[in-house]
């Protein structure tokens, strides 16, 4: 990892008072040649507590950055779940309990992916975020900063991503903004790493200030934002230890960053969150399903009942098409009684569908 000081203006677009403050803020620089220099994200510890001040950074920059306010002991905790996973597959040091020492084992058929199930995936099937935000600092924490009691959508993922992954040529994973996906749902993204991440490493960018669409603005598919799409001096990033949290907006851009590292895996977690007092959605099984209602059970036995349109948005995990809607036949076809979901709505109609994860 190499630092140095932005010489030249980043944006095209006339300088405010603010960016002129920030014209020389540190840049993260990159020895492999597939990765931009970024700027460092924006930290806002000295904004908890001022209601007023946080929501006009979220609306300026459609994030926020928090160094070292998640408490060290749950968060160690955590990242011990992920060793215990990683340890029984036999990848890392047994002796490391502060990072994810990679120790040369063979990686062809490494189970902790986006895409897998509690069958296929250990560390998913662990499901250690309840323990975690359940945690009495960590839910007072995040209790100041949601200004209420949270609810956590049961979408929750787990990263733990080997040493010198990634697409060739293209330091961005993949480009996208998680607001096509999740609709109805007015959620913050809470990004946080369990064990250092150096530049090598990786981790997570996201673009400032693209988290509002407006006119002329770049489309936003369900299934991914082009590499080039995103203009290169909004792109932000940060060198990340535990205790580290960015929350960022549903609209907001963003990307891991592959893991060019040859020692370390790289972990972390990302849950979902909004205010309890909100219009939550239902979280069971499915009872009963067709192309024209869903009924789900909750875990009281309580049997809500939905309309579906062609206005709802029902994803599953099928491969590259795991961010496309299903269309109404598809729907009853690919969703099986039994299956855990939660579903956003509004007035009895189903605006958003999705296995619990």
């Amino acid at each position: 990892m190499h630092r140095s000081r932005s010489a030249e203006r980043m944006r095209a677009a006339p300088l405010t008072d603010f960016d002129r403050k920030t014209d020389m803020a540190d840049m993260i620089t990159s020895s492999s040649p597939d990765t931009q220099p970024m700027r460092e994200l924006k930290t806002a510890n000295h904004l908890l507590g001022d209601r007023a001040a946080l929501d006009a950074a979220w609306e300026r920059d459609g994030y926020w950055f928090f160094r070292d306010v998640l408490d060290k002991g749950a968060v160690g905790r955590l990242r011990a779940v992920y060793l215990d996973v990683l340890r029984d597959l036999g990848v890392v040091d047994p002796d490391r309990d502060d990072a994810a020492v990679y120790n040369g084992a063979p990686l062809d058929n490494f189970p902790i992916r986006n895409d897998g199930t509690p069958a296929t995936d250990p560390l998913l099937a662990r499901y250690p975020r309840d323990q975690f935000v359940a945690e009495p600092a960590i839910r007072a924490f995040f209790e100041e900063l949601f200004g209420e009691e949270v609810f956590w959508v049961p979408n929750t993922e787990y990263h733990a991503l080997p040493p010198g992954t990634g697409r060739p040529g293209s330091r961005f994973n993949f480009v996208h903004c998680d607001g096509p996906n999740n609709k109805g749902l007015p959620l913050k993204i809470c990004w946080m790493p369990l064990a250092p991440i150096d530049e090598e490493t990786g981790g997570l960018a996201v673009a400032e200030g693209l988290h509002r669409p407006r006119m002329n603005d770049f489309p936003r598919p369900p299934q991914g934002i082009g590499d080039d799409v995103i203009p290169t001096d909004a792109w932000r990033r940060a060198l990340y230890q535990p205790g580290d949290l960015l929350v960022f907006s549903l609209e907001t851009p963003h990307s891991g960053l592959a893991n060019r590292s040859d020692r370390f895996f790289r972990l972390s977690m990302d849950i979902r969150g909004m205010p309890k007092s909100g219009n939550i959605p239902t979280v069971g099984t499915i009872a009963a399903l067709d192309s024209c209602a869903i009924t789900v059970e909750t875990q009281t036995g309580e049997q809500r009942v939905f309309r579906i349109d062609e206005d709802s948005f029902c994803r599953i995990a099928r491969g590259r098409l795991t961010g496309m809607p299903l269309t109404l036949e598809e729907i009853p076809q690919l969703m099986k009684i039994g299956d855990p979901v939660y579903v956003a709505s509004d007035h009895g109609t189903a605006m958003f569908v999705r296995p619990q994860h």
